[in-house]
């Protein structure tokens, strides 16, 4: 046990992580009003059930103008911490630990849900329901084409926005969440005014990298103070911008230390999305593990604890990744929506014989089957022999 770092428990403040399996949060887009339903509890509990040591809900809205669709989870409201809390109460059941996520999409807001294109709302979608919405930003500059140019927030929005996070956070504490991460990536508002390329503000929210970063800043150490001392605080950064004149790896990296300042203890690693045009080739190569070449050195650079994401499909691949020291923490989010047990199949596989994980309700029949299976092994046969006699 003690040479496989995936199923290693990971202290972070007061809470320690059973494993080192995450679930990243994916946004479903089936909130009603920001409310979560019966689908997000057998949504995110089956992750629990699978295994995963944290499991964190999608991109959750601190703001109804801050949400991507009309589909989004929010916190904006008390009825929303309702909603959610059996959600969590279900995660710590089964011995996950429970993270959300909270999030503001500035000007990549009012949109569509992502299987119906994820492009901007317009009046034709008012006539059904789903009317769009003024979107908001660092400076009045679209995401892309056909995208709302945003309004540019004033000082007095900004210190409102601020507060917005604030009670996001207190909502969380109150669902009962252990964990919360900030949205700072995918060119969503934390991420706009941190980045150059959609930044170009001249008063004392833009210009230099100090100004353009305050905002961020602000919002992590409002949400430090509302969560506590004991809670772990993620960020999740786009470390690239992967365009010319946008955020490099450097950049982040100084802004990491930055955000460890102002409280936060875990960077959670992706890239790109500042612009949504694309004739511009924002993207980061989609290999395998595609973000530990930035997951590693912003670990190196910061000393901080490390999350990567991204196509991460094998146990013994996460396990290396751990290994050589590209993160302290892998999370899957496509990978788990294929095969929700993936954690436990993951355990079987580098842990052969360690049933010990699966809930008592199915762990028994599953280690019976297994047990089976390797006799039938042994003997030399396969599932396809009866049919070819």
């Amino acid at each position: 046990m003690s040479d496989v770092r995936l199923f290693e428990p990971l202290p972070v403040r007061d809470v320690t992580l059973p494993n080192r399996v995450g679930v990243s949060p994916m946004c479903m887009y089936s909130a009603t009003d920001g409310r979560a339903s019966d689908y997000h509890l057998v949504h995110l509990g089956r992750f629990a059930l699978g295994g995963a040591g944290l499991v964190i809900a999608e991109a959750t809205a601190v703001a109804p103008e801050g949400r991507i669709s009309h589909g989004d989870l929010g916190l904006w409201d008390d009825s929303q911490t309702e909603a959610l809390r059996p959600v969590v109460e279900f995660l710590h059941r089964q011995g996950s630990v429970a993270g959300v996520q909270l999030a503001h999409a500035g000007r990549k807001g009012s949109a569509r849900v992502a299987w119906e294109g994820g492009r901007p709302l317009t009046q034709e979608d008012a006539a059904h329901g789903e009317p769009p919405w003024p979107v908001v930003g660092p400076s009045a500059i679209a995401a892309g084409p056909g995208w709302q140019t945003p309004v540019e927030m004033s000082v007095e929005q900004i210190a409102a926005s601020v507060e917005d996070w604030r009670a996001a956070a207190r909502r969380a504490v109150e669902a009962g969440f252990d964990v919360v991460e900030l949205h700072g990536a995918h060119g969503y508002l934390l991420h706009a005014f941190w980045s150059p390329v959609s930044n170009r503000r001249e008063d004392a929210y833009g210009g230099s990298a100090e100004a353009r970063m305050r905002y961020p800043l602000e919002v992590a150490a409002a949400v430090r103070e509302a969560i506590g001392e004991g809670r772990p605080l993620l960020y999740r950064v786009s470390a690239v911008d992967g365009m010319a004149g946008g955020l490099r790896l450097e950049d982040t990296a100084e802004f990491c230390r930055r955000l460890r300042e102002a409280g936060v203890d875990v960077i959670d690693t992706s890239s790109g999305g500042i612009v949504t045009d694309r004739a511009i080739d924002t993207r980061v190569r989609r290999g395998y593990a595609f973000h530990t070449p930035l997951s590693g050195p912003l670990r190196e650079a910061t000393g901080m604890t490390v999350a990567t994401v991204g196509l991460v499909v094998d146990p013994h691949q996460a396990e290396a990744i751990l290994q050589h020291g590209d993160a302290d923490l892998v999370l899957l989010g496509r990978t788990m929506l294929d095969d929700p047990n993936w954690a436990h199949h993951a355990r079987a596989e580098l842990l052969p014989g360690d049933w010990s994980a699966w809930p008592s309700q199915s762990g028994y029949a599953v280690a019976a089957r297994a047990s089976a299976m390797a006799r039938l092994a042994a003997d030399g046969e396969d599932p396809l022999t009866r049919y070819r006699r």
